[in-house]
């Protein structure tokens, strides 16, 4: 391709992605407005694939496949996917061009509301430790945690109720470090949860960031981290993003998997919630990871080659 032609090419697809959409635009006053001549546009049209076309048409396919297996992918995360599971690298414009040409659309954000339970008699205030200081090299040097609520129960007939889910997150891998569930946003969820984690990380003692909630803030669990020699760290009033990677994570977790469906059953929510945690862990690849899933980062940290 000369260079002339080269230098025309988005003019060429524009015009050719917009003629597609709305078949009345002129062609002439199209090309007319792209200061090139309307010959040069059929003889552009009319050429044989070649390799690009070949690939493009190949990545469009696999943009189309993932989008209909993870609708809540914007092209961001499609890009990733790309390059994670299929090896094929390119750049975000390209993945944006077609998920535009194919009108595709990741499913509308919702907003997160957290579930915390203040303490109306806190026995131990720690201070902001963390100090929003999220990113970390290092495998268990900063933990977070928090509790959400998720509801299960449809229709008039169906029993009704809630589940609690904990969850403590590493701020080097974003791997779960432990999670429980249970019927109860109560100090048996925060310290089973707790002790969990340090059954699976013996010996260490990362920074320990939660909310001001009543379990975290209670003489018991004040007493553990004492014990686990860890320090202690909570989020200020009213200051959400003190817990900025926490919050993140319920966000993802909830559009992905929640938000948007119906749960008949306890069961049928609590399944969900365990494929989602298999998913999240071993198969959601992130760019903040080096486009690695949070398992595959963690495993090259334990090598020491990240």
């Amino acid at each position: 391709m000369t260079l002339k032609r080269t230098r025309h090419l988005d003019i060429y697809i524009t015009i050719k992605e917009l003629i597609e959409e709305h078949p009345d635009y002129p062609v002439s006053r199209l090309c007319r407005l792209g200061h090139i001549t309307r010959t040069s546009y059929y003889k552009w049209k009319s050429r044989p694939d070649n390799e690009n076309d070949v690939l493009n048409k190949r990545i469009a396919e696999k943009v189309n496949q993932i989008h209909e297996e993870h609708p809540d992918m914007g092209y961001r995360r499609i890009r990733d996917t790309l390059e994670h599971d299929y090896d094929i690298r390119v750049n975000d414009k390209l993945v944006l061009r077609i998920c535009r040409k194919k009108k595709i659309r990741s499913i509308i954000k919702h907003r997160y509301n957290c579930c915390t339970k203040p303490a109306s008699d806190p026995a131990y205030i720690a201070e902001n430790i963390l100090n929003r200081e999220f990113h970390s090299d290092k495998l268990n040097e900063k933990w977070v945690t928090d509790v959400s609520e998720f509801k299960y129960g449809t229709g008039e007939d169906e029993r009704k109720g809630k589940i609690y889910l904990s969850v403590i997150l590493d701020l080097c891998d974003r791997r779960p470090v432990a999670y429980v569930y249970g019927n109860h946003n109560d100090n048996s969820l925060v310290f089973t949860t707790f002790n969990k984690a340090i059954e699976s990380a013996p010996g260490a003692t990362p920074i320990f960031h939660s909310d001001r909630g009543y379990q975290y803030t209670s003489k018991e669990f004040r007493q553990k981290i004492v014990n686990a020699g860890m320090t202690q760290s909570m989020s200020r009033v009213a200051h959400c993003i003190d817990n900025g990677p926490m919050e993140g994570f319920w966000g993802i977790m909830k559009r992905e998997m929640y938000y948007g469906r119906k749960f008949r059953t306890k069961e049928e929510l609590l399944k969900a919630i365990e494929k989602y945690m298999t998913y999240y862990t071993g198969k959601r690849v992130q760019r903040k990871l080096k486009v690695m899933t949070p398992m595959e980062y963690h495993e090259i940290k334990l090598l020491g080659t990240a």
